[in-house]
């Protein structure tokens, strides 16, 4: 029976290939060729382009542990730069050279295919209900190259497991931030770069790291004992909301897409596209 580290350990290995749309400098240069400025501005629009032109308040509801007023300096601004259809164009285009730069010759690989194959079976059977990013997602046509096809399959198949994230933030009444504040106290990543990169002031955070502590999951800025259970419980609901593709996919399938995807992730850390600690927290894989 497909279990849920099987969930977690196919998020280990797949994320940093998908993240090369934020790391990747082909994917900068892609957003800015089509007319966005900067970072954060391409972030925003290569992410929410499945959506459609949503505004800020859809991008925070959704995107959930980015402060408001960041998300807001950029949307909905970035679609008078350009349309979400051009957005999504932009986004493959810098993808496909930020993959051939990183994969080289093993881009046309039979085993590329093949994983692409595996992947999109696991992204064709995520459920909708509830989960928007992976709804919108799943919408967009998958291109016909496997290095391209994998990706966009892999990015909905983790936009699916961030919405039962979010699910399972929710549950708990822990808002985006108290999310970032948990997550530096368990070594995740450090509020430093978390603050940066998600538009936070030492107002907030502080703000946030007194109320987990009156709830009695931090002491001294440390986790407690209940945090710990917390951060566990969170991440156990994680992986077991992530788990239904994988199910679908089976155990035969998970396996080999894990040793197909081991290679490729190896490759993108090798390149230095997946910088160590970012505040996506990914782990390493099991």
């Amino acid at each position: 029976m497909t279990s849920s580290a099987t969930a977690r350990r196919l998020w280990a290995l797949g994320e940093p290939l998908h993240a090369v749309i934020y790391f990747a400098e082909e994917c900068l240069a892609a957003g800015e060729r089509a007319g966005l400025f900067g970072f954060w501005q391409t972030y925003f629009a290569l992410r929410a382009a499945p959506l459609g032109p949503v505004g800020p308040a859809v991008v925070t509801a959704t995107f959930y542990n980015f402060a408001p007023a960041f998300v807001a300096r950029r949307v909905p601004a970035v679609w008078d730069a350009v349309t979400p259809f051009d957005a999504l164009a932009a986004r493959l285009d810098g993808v496909d050279a930020a993959l051939r730069r990183v994969l080289g010759e093993g881009i046309d690989a039979g085993e590329m295919a093949e994983a692409a194959e595996l992947a999109s079976a696991a992204a064709a059977a995520v459920d909708l209900p509830g989960r928007p990013l992976a709804a919108a997602n799943s919408a967009v046509a998958l291109p016909g190259e496997p290095h391209l096809r994998l990706w966009q399959a892999l990015t909905t198949l983790r936009e699916h497991r961030g919405d039962g994230h979010v699910a399972a933030l929710v549950q708990r009444e822990i808002d985006g931030i108290g999310a970032h504040v948990l997550a530096a106290a368990a070594g995740r990543s450090t509020r430093e770069w978390l603050q940066k990169a998600r538009g936070w002031d030492d107002e907030a955070w502080d703000g946030a790291a007194a109320e987990l502590t009156d709830r009695g999951w931090l002491a001294d800025g440390e986790l407690s004992a209940e945090g710990l259970a917390m951060v566990a419980a969170v991440e156990a609901d994680t992986d077991r909301l992530a788990l239904g593709p994988w199910r679908a996919l089976g155990d035969t399938g998970c396996d080999r897409l894990a040793e197909l995807l081991t290679p490729l992730r190896r490759a993108v850390l090798a390149a230095g596209e997946w910088p160590s600690g970012n505040p996506i927290g990914a782990p390493e894989p099991p």
